[in-house]
């Protein structure tokens, strides 16, 4: 069992060009969405809601606005960064079977949030735990999920009617996909490396980094 938890965390990845477009199994998608509703929550709040989208139309007006967004960062891009990125494909909202757009509604529980009086974005990271718990249920079911991330908030609010106050985290492109890549596409494209455990590792205080050595920082 603890094997098969592993296994399925190390064969995650976020999917854009893979998906079939097959739909879902009612009963596989309700499992994956019990999976993200049973994450834990600064004070029990449970601050997130799941939007699902199928309808076409809706999917082609977010895909261009994402698109409109790929050009911004496109332009910033110079030499080598820009053409590492021209191979990248950042979403897969047309080819998925649906969308789950994942909100953060900061009001959830309040005036009185157990445990967020010091640290206020301990909600919105409540819904990233939720965001995790879908991602590996969905994982395990053999089902791809993709995180589109190249968007504006007011946009994709505007077009699911989204209340003021309530904030999109996340569009997740969801379902049946051919395989899931051995090496994650940025790393395969070449646009950056996975760090080694040894890098991210502090015994006792923070140091600083350094890019060029992967050893444990022991006193």
């Amino acid at each position: 069992m603890t094997e098969s938890f592993y296994e399925v965390l190390h064969r995650r990845r976020d999917v854009r060009a893979e998906f079939t477009g097959e739909p879902i199994d009612d009963a596989v998608l309700t499992r994956v969405l019990e999976a993200a509703h049973a994450a834990p929550s600064v004070g029990m709040s449970q601050p997130w809601d799941f939007v699902l989208v199928r309808d076409p139309a809706t999917r082609e007006e977010f895909a261009r606005h994402v698109h409109e967004e790929r050009d911004v960062f496109a332009a910033s891009l110079d030499g080598e960064r820009a053409e590492t990125f021209a191979k990248i494909k950042v979403e897969g909202i047309r080819e998925s079977s649906l969308g789950i757009v994942v909100t953060y509604d900061e009001q959830r529980g309040a005036p009185a949030v157990l445990g967020r009086h010091a640290i206020a974005d301990a909600g919105l990271y409540s819904v990233c735990l939720a965001i995790q718990n879908l991602w590996l249920a969905a994982t395990a079911e053999g089902l791809g999920v993709g995180w589109v991330s190249f968007y504006r908030e007011p946009a994709l609010a505007k077009l699911l009617g989204i209340p003021a106050g309530i904030r999109p985290v996340a569009w997740l492109c969801v379902g049946p996909v051919t395989a899931l890549a051995e090496v994650p596409d940025l790393e395969r494209h070449g646009w950056r490396s996975r760090a080694p455990l040894a890098s991210a590792v502090h015994y006792e205080r923070f140091t600083p980094r350094d890019e060029g050595s992967a050893q444990p920082r022991q006193p």
